[in-house]
């Protein structure tokens, strides 16, 4: 089936990024010129997808006018991850979605990637990591989680990893989630101890989904997208666009 609708997690003020978020929600910090969510409306129509949602929760009125539907998590600033995705339960029942944070940039060729992958719940993630991370920190390791996958499919994540070969490739914060898909996220919520619920994050349900035995299909990427957490981050990846050589440059064609 044809993926055509998106789901983006954008109900958070992103407190790291301080007095650039005091007015807005994190998904409106401007990175190369244009807000992160104008980068993502336009990656993912390029993709195909017609119908795009987004999950609000710190200034949402901030949000309306968008030409998406908009989902609101009244609880926002208590919840995480999963809780604001579940606030979109209503779409994410209904046929093949791609959910997305807000505060990623990324090519709609990885996009298309994903939604062209099998199974019923699938995550892209990064084998160029090294030089994504590299380019925010000192020590890229020191902020990196454990991903081994085989054959295509994830079989670790979210661990502190020891040496560069417990990391396969880091998740970026894209899934592609069939409406079963969407079933066996939510019986993974409901097993989860409700006290709980409002911390669990999108890599702790992964970890969960493992445990249930359930299969969490792997699409490899090489850079062509970025993340946003701090201002430290903006600054850097200013700096590496500049060069015009960088493999994380959303902007231009990367092979993958």
């Amino acid at each position: 089936m044809k993926v055509t609708q998106a789901v983006i997690l954008a109900a958070g003020r992103g407190s790291r990024l301080g007095d650039l978020t005091e007015a807005k929600p994190k998904c409106l910090t401007e990175l190369a010129g244009r807000t992160l969510l104008a980068w993502q409306l336009d990656a993912l129509r390029a993709a195909g997808i017609a119908d795009i949602a987004i999950v609000t929760g710190y200034r949402p009125n901030l949000l309306e006018g968008m030409g998406c539907t908009t989902f609101h998590n009244h609880r926002w600033d208590k919840t995480n991850m999963v809780a604001s995705a579940a606030c979109a339960g209503a779409w994410l029942e209904r046929r093949d979605t791609i959910i997305a944070y807000s505060d990623i940039v990324y090519r709609p060729q990885i996009v298309r990637a994903l939604a062209e992958s099998p199974g019923d719940v699938a995550i892209t993630y990064d084998r160029d990591w090294h030089a994504l991370w590299s380019a925010r920190l000192d020590d890229p390791l020191s902020d990196a989680e454990t991903f081994r996958e085989v054959g295509g499919r994830l079989v670790e994540i979210g661990d502190r990893p020891r040496t560069l070969q417990d990391v396969h490739g880091q998740y970026m914060g894209l899934l592609r989630v069939t409406p079963r898909g969407w079933q066996t996220i939510k019986d993974a919520w409901d097993f989860t101890p409700p006290e709980r619920h409002d911390r669990l994050d999108m890599t702790g349900l992964l970890r969960q989904l493992l445990a249930r035995g359930a299969r969490v299909r792997t699409v490899p990427i090489d850079g062509g997208w970025c993340e946003v957490d701090s201002p430290q981050d903006l600054a850097s990846y200013e700096r590496a666009l500049a060069t015009g050589t960088w493999s994380h440059d959303w902007r231009e064609p990367v092979g993958f």
